[in-house]
This record gives structure tokens, C-alpha cells and sequence, in this order.
């Protein structure tokens, strides 16, 4: 079914500039997890909302826009600038602090809650991209963008919340960090009192210790050498639900089959997205492939980052293997090699790994992912549904356009939650045929919540 395809119209624009934090430094700089994003597209995710019972869209914009002035004012960086500094035998990036946000009233004519959140058999719409600004930006484009744009897009019975978040700023853990206070500000909003966050942000950046700087060089001459504008093939996309129920028994198959009883859900789930993504994209046996795993650094650090760092603190770790032992050996196997490399990421692989960054830094781009892999993104453990604003929970949860590629899968915990999973997958339409297919898969997919159900939770 071909989806709607809405005028969005811009409704009204307004700069968003929060009063200054005196905790807050004139500069901010990057460090070696922030550096290597600057190519990449930013984070687009964002949340669909029922219309509230007791207010209009003018006083939910207006909440918005107070509630995002008080959250820029803790999370500072976000109202920043990118500035590029030519330095002796390279060049640096810095942020500036003290510019503003932006936030967009937009409107979608004769789109509804059901054409966005209802996934039931369907490719996710493309109108989605127009809920978002910035559309294929890359993190070094904050040079002239702001490091956050947040879209309001008005619908015919509800609205979506959709923000643009420069990746050079801060990783998936800091964005839903960022987003669930803004929720938490919106909520207890009461008068002209600041409202203390429950896991207010830490702006410590992390440097490695026995090297100059920061700053740290980049070893460039112009942005030339390391801007690569990333345009993927067309895709097709879809929302797949899982079940915790579903889930608990791809587990216990998992750990049943190696015997180990240490696989985690996660990489049960993985394997299994890896195995099927492989057969359907029908590799010769001896093919050399990949899955990446986006890790977290923060809690395995020694000493630990505070959970609540906001920056870039994560690794995309790679397990490799040939398509045909990938697809000779059980699910248990393909499970117990994700869950060797996630015990392996260690405080002295990571350590190593930033070592080599300082001894040799880059940027990565899009076009570097290997098309023989998959790439396993975002986390079930974000929480996205606990972003209460004040109108009851949100419906849905989608994203843009951006840092998407044949082979990505992004998790998002299941609306219902218990442990389930929705997995956003984006493939080739010939490769998403013969998943949709595979009956490996089909048999631990699980039927969506259905809408009604979705929106008599917020009517209550």
C-alpha cells in the first residue's frame, strides 16, 4: 500500500535561547568518540502524541517552547555552534556555547495517527522524512545549522515531536537523555522556578591522559578531505514487533543450543537478524561477513563514566564470519560469538582503541560500512515511552532519513514494554522480500499492538 504523501507546511519558526547556564564554558571541546562523527548524518528520532483532552496545539507549542528553553539551559551544548579552527598541520572543531535551538510548528494536511503508527504488513511512510529537520545533514553542517531543530508537526488528530540532534554532540544514550528531560521539565512546569532534573546531565568530556590538547587535530587541510554527503540506494523499510513472550523462548533456544546459558536477549535477537538478513541476501558460502554492534563505553570504563555523560561514548564492534558458517551452524552459535565480543569490550580494549585514534584520527562516513554486514543501532533500553510531556504516553516512536543504509537495524523498546522489542529494519527491496519470507524469522515475529489499544492507554 503506497502511503499518503502530505504538503507539509510551515507553520511558524522560532529560535529557542535559553538564559546562560555560569556552569557553562564559552568552548566546548570534542573528543575522540565526538571527532569521528562528524560526517555522519545527526540523530533524527521523535515521538507521535494523541491530541491532549485539555489543551490546544497552540498551548502545546507553548509548552514546548518554554519547557525546551529551561532543558537547553541544562544541556547547554545543544544550543551551541560548530566552529572549525585551522590549527598548525590540521585543523580542530570546537562548540561555541550560547547560540539557540530551533523550533519548527509544521503542519501535515489529512495525515492521521493511524497512517503513521499502524505497520501491520506495511513499509514504514515515506511522509516520515518531512517530520524532521535537517534531511540527510551532516554532524559538521552545525557550522551553520543549529545542533538541535525540533519539528512540531500538526495532524489531523495528534501531533509528532520530532528532533534533529547533531551526533558530534552526544550519542543515542545522550539524546533520550536529553529528550526525557525536556519531557520531565514540560511536566512539572510550574511558575518561574527551575525544575530539578532527576538525572541532570554531566558535561565532564572525556580526554585521554599523557597526550597535548584538547584540542585534538584532525589531520586535514579542508572539510573537503573528510565531508562525504551520504545518499543511500532506495530502501525499503519496515517495524517489526516482537514479543517479550516471543523473545524469552528465542532466548532460551539460544542458550539451550551452545549450552552456555549466558546469551542475553539482545544477542539472541541479533544472531537471529543476522542469519536471516544473510539468507535473504544469498552470499557464496565462502563470502566474508559482518554484524556490528553498537556498544556502549560509559559503564565499562575504569573508573565508570556516569551514566548520565552526555556526549559520544560508544563503539560499533564487529563479529565476523564466512555466510556459510553463519548459516551451517544454529542460532545459539551466531549468539554466543556477539556475546564473546561484547565480554571482550573491556576498559583495556577501549583504552587501545582511543590509543590508536590519537595516534591517528579520521572521520568516519557512511560510505565506509561494509555492504556485507548488518548493522545492529540505537537499544531497547532507551526510554523512549517514558517521555511524558504532560499528554499521556506516546503512541509511536520513528525516525528520518538519517544514518540509514541497506543492512541497519535500530531497536526501540516495544510500546507495551515487559521486554519487548520493535525493530526498524531497512533493506534493499529484494533483500526485504525474502526476509519477509524467511521462515526462520517469521516464526518469532509477532503481531503489533493494535492502534486502538495504543490510544485507549491515552485516553485513560
Amino acid at each position: 500500500m503506497s502511503s499518503p504523501s502530505p504538503v507539509i507546511r510551515i507553520i511558524e519558526t522560532y529560535i529557542i535561547t535559553p538564559k546562560p547556564n555560569p556552569a557553562a564554558s564559552r568552548q566546548l571541546h570534542l573528543t575522540v568518540w565526538d571527532l569521528p562523527m562528524l560526517s555522519p548524518h545527526y540523530i533524527q528520532k521523535g515521538l507521535l502524541f494523541a491530541n491532549p483532552r485539555d489543551s490546544s496545539l497552540n498551548q502545546v507549542i507553548e509548552r514546548l517552547k518554554n519547557s525546551l528553553e529551561e532543558a537547553l539551559y541544562h544541556f547547554y551544548p545543544l544550543s551551541g555552534q560548530m566552529r572549525l579552527v585551522t590549527v598548525d598541520g590540521g585543523l580542530t572543531c570546537h562548540i561555541e556555547i550560547g547560540h539557540g535551538a530551533e523550533l519548527v510548528h509544521a503542519k501535515a494536511d489529512g495525515i492521521t495517527i493511524a497512517d503513521v503508527a499502524e505497520t501491520d504488513g506495511l513499509d514504514l511512510p515515506d511522509f516520515l522524512k518531512g517530520f524532521f529537520r535537517l534531511d540527510l545533514a551532516v554532524n559538521f553542517d552545525g557550522c551553520t545549522n543549529p545542533l538541535l531543530d525540533v519539528q512540531v508537526t500538526e495532524l489531523d488528530d495528534g501531533f509528532f515531536v520530532g528532533c534533529a540532534f547533531n551526533h558530534a554532540i552526544g550519542d543515542g544514550t545522550s539524546f533520550w537523555e536529553f529528550f526525557s528531560a525536556w519531557a520531565e521539565i514540560c511536566r512539572a512546569k510550574v511558575g518561574q522556578e527551575l525544575v530539578v532534573l532527576s538525572k541532570p546531565p554531566v558535561h565532564d568530556r572525556f580526554f585521554l591522559q599523557g597526550y597535548v590538547g584538547p584540542p585534538i587535530k584532525l589531520p586535514y587541510s579542508s572539510p573537503d578531505q573528510f565531508v562525504v554527503r551520504f545518499k543511500p540506494p532506495p530502501l525499503r523499510e519496515r517495524m517489526f514487533h516482537f514479543s517479550s513472550e516471543s523473545l524469552a523462548k528465542l532466548k532460551a533456544r539460544a542458550n539451550e543450543e551452545y549450552g552456555k546459558g549466558r546469551i542475553s536477549t539482545f544477542q539472541a535477537l541479533s544472531a537471529l537478524m543476522w542469519r536471516c538478513i544473510t539468507r535473504a541476501r544469498r552470499f557464496s558460502p565462502n563470502q566474508e561477513i559482518g554484524c556490528r554492534l553498537a556498544i556502549q563505553n560509559r559503564a565499562r570504563l575504569q573508573p565508570q563514566l556516569s551514566p548520565n555523560y552526555f556526549g559520544n561514548s560508544i563503539y560499533a564492534i564487529r563479529i565476523t564470519t564466512t555466510a556459510g558458517e553463519l548459516l551451517s551452524h544454529n542460532l545459539g552459535w551466531a549468539a554466543w560469538l556477539a556475546n564473546q565480543a561484547v565480554a571482550n569490550h573491556s576498559d583495556s580494549t577501549i583504552r587501545e582503541y582511543m590509543h590508536g585514534y590519537m595516534a591517528k584520527p579520521m572521520v568516519y562516513n557512511l560510505n565506509m560500512f561494509d555492504v556485507y554486514s548488518i548493522m545492529m543501532g540505537s537499544s531497547p533500553r532507551f526510554d523512549m515511552y517514558g517521555c511524558d510531556f504532560g499528554w499521556g504516553k506516546a503512541v509511536a516512536a520513528r525516525s528520518g532519513s538519517a544514518n540509514k543504509f541497506d543492512g541497519k537495524v535500530s531497536a526501540y523498546p516495544g510500546w507495551e514494554g515487559g521486554g519487548s522489542v520493535d525493530l526498524e529494519v531497512c533493506l534493499l527491496p529484494e533483500y526485504m522480500f525474502a526476509l519477509e519470507k524467511d521462515e526462520e524469522f517469521i516464526n518469532v515475529v509477532s503481531p503489533p499492538v493494535k492502534l486502538d489499544v495504543l490510544l485507549e492507554s491515552h485516553s485513560k
